[in-house]
């Protein structure tokens, strides 16, 4: 069967990549699935991913997400630490001290409300397999998936905060502060889950495995043959191309062409994944850049 306008409700697996505030195009993609009649029913994601997995999971359609992210001021975000030393670079000694710019709190509080809005509050709220979530752990230098992994570390999955596993996942490194979480063998510093696989499409979709039902990715990037080239001319824009080639290069030796006929590719490179000043033109843009997408790709997919 072949998707198509008045298709009745059907379910699919999704898997959502990380991105930043580029994740604004996701939303624009869900929408154009949920009006070809397709419904989630497993969904994974790491960073931005994790946010727009998590919402999906606790029962947010795409046009409430919509208006969540329509009336959200980013920059509260920001949570930079008091400073008592007052002068310029005072900020950067957080960097080294705390490993990040900013606490990373009031993203998860904006995510735990939201949650808890629909009666979500730990991985138990919701059906077994539902919802993944990506994170890196530095201090074993492994991938986790939440809430899957967590007995490593002598903690109950069901119990663990879905907020604070998506504010794991959003840890990007040097700009959040990481998540120091305890366990039996000491404490354990946990940062952006794209450090390690910023689109884990491998959940849903491996050869090995009979598919329960389709799976579609949604990845804020050109597939690798429409990659534009990285121009770097100064340090930031050095870091920012180091970051997106490390947290690409496992995933796409993954993706291979049969697995591309199951994604969408975004093109969204000319957004900052940390340009939390976004402007109501710009998150305009990202929606439709995502809905457009995600036409484009039901042009031609099937199932």
């Amino acid at each position: 069967m072949s998707s198509s306008l008045g298709v009745a409700a059907m379910k699919i697996d999704g898997v959502f990549s990380g991105g930043g505030i580029k994740g604004f195009a996701l939303i624009g993609a869900i929408q154009e699935i949920e009006r070809r009649g397709f419904q989630f029913e497993r969904v994974a994601g790491t960073s931005a991913g994790s946010i727009v997995a998590a919402l999906i999971a606790a029962g947010y359609g795409s046009s409430e997400m919509e208006q969540l992210l329509d009336e959200l001021d980013l920059t509260k975000f920001l949570d930079a630490r008091k400073m008592i030393i007052p002068f310029p670079f005072a900020k950067w000694l957080f960097v080294y001290w705390k490993l990040g710019l900013y606490k990373g709190n009031e993203l998860e509080k904006w995510i735990e409300e939201k949650l808890a809005a629909k009666g979500v509050r730990t991985f138990s709220d919701l059906p077994p397999q539902n919802l993944r979530i990506i994170a890196s752990d530095l201090s074993n230098g492994r991938l986790m998936v939440l809430p899957d992994d967590l007995v490593k570390y002598g903690i109950s999955p069901g119990s663990f905060s879905i907020a604070k596993a998506v504010r794991m996942s959003c840890s990007i490194p040097y700009f959040f502060e990481p998540v120091k979480m305890k366990s039996m063998d000491g404490v354990n510093v946990i940062v952006d889950g794209g450090v390690l696989s910023n689109f884990p499409m491998w959940l849903f979709d491996r050869d090995n495995l009979q598919k329960v039902r389709p799976v579609i990715g949604i990845k804020l990037s050109a597939n690798e043959y429409e990659h534009e080239k990285h121009q770097i001319k100064n340090a930031i824009q050095l870091f920012g191309a180091l970051f997106e080639t490390m947290k690409d290069a496992h995933d796409s030796r993954y993706i291979s062409r049969k697995h591309e006929k199951n994604i969408i590719f975004i093109p969204t490179e000319g957004a900052l994944t940390i340009e939390f000043h976004l402007t109501e033109e710009k998150k305009q843009e990202l929606f439709e850049l995502g809905r457009k997408s995600a036409e484009k790709f039901f042009k031609s997919w099937c199932y």
